[in-house]
Formats: structure tokens, sequence, C-alpha cells
């Protein structure tokens, strides 16, 4: 009986051991959870892969795609809820806004912000980008990056905004129409190319198109994001390794 117990309670301290480690290994965007060990602390990922993201926008090919990406958002898409996860601060989306990439369809998700921003545009980095993550029916991703740089307010933001400040866990019901049109720049032109989600599991394979063109908000809207996630909330540029960038026409 004493032996029994002995051995329950070993089991026990190794499953607490192990729960402890995972809670501890859980990624972040510093130390020894930073981006530079995601590889090791995020089991199955493709964070050590040859076509990750985000990079440097440098030496891209001008060529005619503005067939390859159309942009369906309408004026009365529902965004569902606002979420703090602990990494950004995420807008989740009802069915509605879509794009096509050669006419193939990726549903709008969720959008999120990262500050600063993780593409580098010829080594510029902007103070802020806003994410659009979109996914098709065979659970390809497609992402949208909006560069944001601190001049004039956002309206649109300012309604993102009333629904801040939120704790890390929490989620707000929103359940309001939004015009995701209006955060988007004046000029459509983008840059493309194909590389990986920029949080683990570091999913390969996603398409990317990241305006040239950044849309502005003041300092103020940048800030209240700021004190919501994780400081400096974006992984280091990646290894191009040969890969194409095109700038559309």
């Amino acid at each position: 009986m004493r032996k029994l117990f002995f051995i329950f309670s070993l089991v026990l301290i190794i499953q607490g051991c192990k729960h402890q480690k995972n809670a501890e290994s859980h990624w972040n965007y510093e130390g020894e959870t930073g981006p530079e060990h995601w590889a090791m602390i995020e089991e199955n990922s493709e964070c050590d892969g040859l076509a990750q993201s985000p990079v440097n926008i440098v030496n891209y090919e001008r060529e005619k795609i503005g067939g390859a990406l159309q942009i369906f958002y309408a004026d009365s898409t529902h965004i569902f809820d606002v979420v703090n996860n602990g990494h950004t601060i995420q807008y989740n989306f009802a069915a509605g806004d879509y794009i096509e990439i050669d006419r193939n369809r990726y549903d709008l998700k969720q959008f999120h912000f990262h500050e600063p921003a993780e593409h580098l545009i010829e080594g510029i980095r902007y103070p802020l980008v806003i994410h659009l993550v979109h996914k098709n029916s065979a659970g390809e991703y497609a992402v949208l990056a909006i560069m944001a740089k601190e001049e004039k307010s956002s309206e649109p933001f300012d309604f993102l905004e009333s629904y801040l400040p939120i704790e890390h866990g929490d989620t707000i019901l929103v359940d309001l129409a939004f015009d995701m049109n209006l955060n988007l720049p004046a000029s459509r032109a983008y840059f493309s190319y194909t590389g990986s989600l920029t949080t683990p599991p570091c999913t390969e394979n996603v398409k990317w198109f990241i305006f040239k063109e950044p849309i502005t908000v003041s300092l103020e809207q940048v800030e209240a994001l700021r004190t919501l996630m994780p400081l400096n909330n974006y992984r280091n540029e990646q290894a191009r390794n040969n890969r194409v960038i095109l700038l559309s026409e």
C-alpha cells in the first residue's frame, strides 16, 4: 500500500513538472520564450522553416499583378468581439468580408496589431501595422498588412478603441457593423510574396500582401494599443532565401 502511494505521488509530481514546464515555455516576445526560441519550445511548428515571415522588402520586381488580389469588403459586416489574448489585441469578424486571390476566396477571420510593424519596407519599420487574416476552404492563409504612421488621427481607430481597454484574457462583445474599407490606404499598390504566419506555429505557404502606402493614426491612438499589448510584440526579420517579392502596378 505504501509502495502504491509512493508511485501515485511520483506520477503527480512528474505531471505537475510537465505542466509547469509547458506553462513556462509558452511563446512570448522576450527572453527564453522569445522569437529566437520559438522553434524549440513550440512542438510541431514550422518556426525554423525556410519560408518564414516577416522579411525586409527590398530588391522587389515590378509586375502587373493587379488582378491577382481583389478585395470584397462590405460596409455592414459585423465585428463579433475583441479579445486581448496576451500577445495582441484581436478583433474577430462575422462572416461576410473576403478577398479573392486568382479567383480563390479567402474569408476575413480577424485582424490584430503589432507595435512596431513586423515587415520592413526598404529598411523602414513603421510604428504600427494591422494584419488582416483570411482563410480559404482548404485552410490556407492570406494576410493583408496595413502599415500605419503617426500623424493625424483615424476615425475608424476611434471606433475600435472605444472598446478598450481590455485586460489580458478578456473578451468584449462588439456585434456592430464596421466598414473595413475605411482602414485601407488610398493607394492599393502592394508588395506580395509567399511566407508564413509571424507567430507560432509559424505556418508556411501564407500569401502576403503588404500595402506600399501607410495610413495615418495619432500618437494617442498608438499609445492606447501599446499599453495593452506586450512591449515590441513583433518578430524579427527572417531570411528571404531567394524568394521573389513583387510590387503590383
